[in-house]
């Protein structure tokens, strides 16, 4: 494919920014790719670079990891696999962006609504969301963000969290895309270099965001996923 050496750049980089921040790479890459990839395999070969992004993020943080959450998670993502997945050649989710939005800016800017929401958070419901909406919007990770913000002790815990909990997401997507027929093979070649390219801004960004400030990174953090969160609701109701 004639875009390759680009696309491998474009993968280092956006993994480089979400081993920095823990967000944002995985929903600027799956808006990049529809220039140079077609529709019906975006999600599929997005789901394989992005496994290998948090896979090696979350392998060179791994002391970083908040364990806690994992089996809740995954018992939760099973059930929205299964749920969502069904509903996969039937449903329109134009709307999910928006909610996904709303949810994060409502998470982090309003107390009042925090407060509600400690009620009824809990990782069974996280990944069973998470791991469901990820079938139609691809990135999903940023969903989980606020919560770990809440659990986890400092920044890095959050980002490699987010990782392990992404990796998880994107393991049980491509098995459903494999249980759909979805022809991984053919577009192995891309699929490997987009892998390398991800590693690399991965083990890259980890070096990089060891040396940041903390407060400065929580911070940051906050106001990219506030920027991601009013971009998704600004592409639903004022994109056509």
């Amino acid at each position: 494919m004639e875009y390759t050496p680009l696309l491998i750049f474009i993968t280092a980089f956006t993994s480089f920014i979400t081993a920095i921040t823990g967000v944002g790479g995985g929903m600027t890459l799956i808006a990049i790719l529809p220039s140079f990839l077609p529709a019906n395999i975006l999600i599929p070969v997005h789901g394989v670079t992005q496994l290998s992004s948090n896979v090696s993020r979350a392998f060179f943080g791994y002391k970083d990891i908040y364990f806690k959450a994992l089996p809740h998670y995954i018992i939760g993502s099973l059930f929205g696999v299964a749920l969502f997945s069904s509903l996969l050649l039937y449903l329109s989710f134009t709307y999910i962006p928006l909610f996904i939005g709303v949810y994060i800016l409502l998470s982090l800017w309003s107390r009042k609504f925090d407060l509600i929401l400690k009620k009824f958070e809990s990782y069974y419901i996280m990944g069973f969301l998470q791991s469901g909406l990820s079938l139609f919007v691809g990135a999903t990770g940023p969903m989980s963000m606020p919560m770990l913000m809440k659990d986890c002790k400092d920044p890095n815990q959050v980002i490699v969290t987010v990782a392990a909990l992404s990796t998880i997401t994107h393991t049980l997507k491509i098995f459903v895309f494999i249980g759909l027929g979805f022809a991984f093979f053919d577009y192995l070649e891309l699929m490997i270099f987009m892998i390398l390219g991800s590693i690399v801004g991965s083990y890259l960004g980890t070096l990089v965001r060891k040396k940041i400030n903390t407060k400065r990174l929580v911070l940051f953090i906050k106001i990219l996923l506030s920027l991601l969160a009013v971009k998704s609701i600004y592409q639903v109701l004022i994109l056509p």
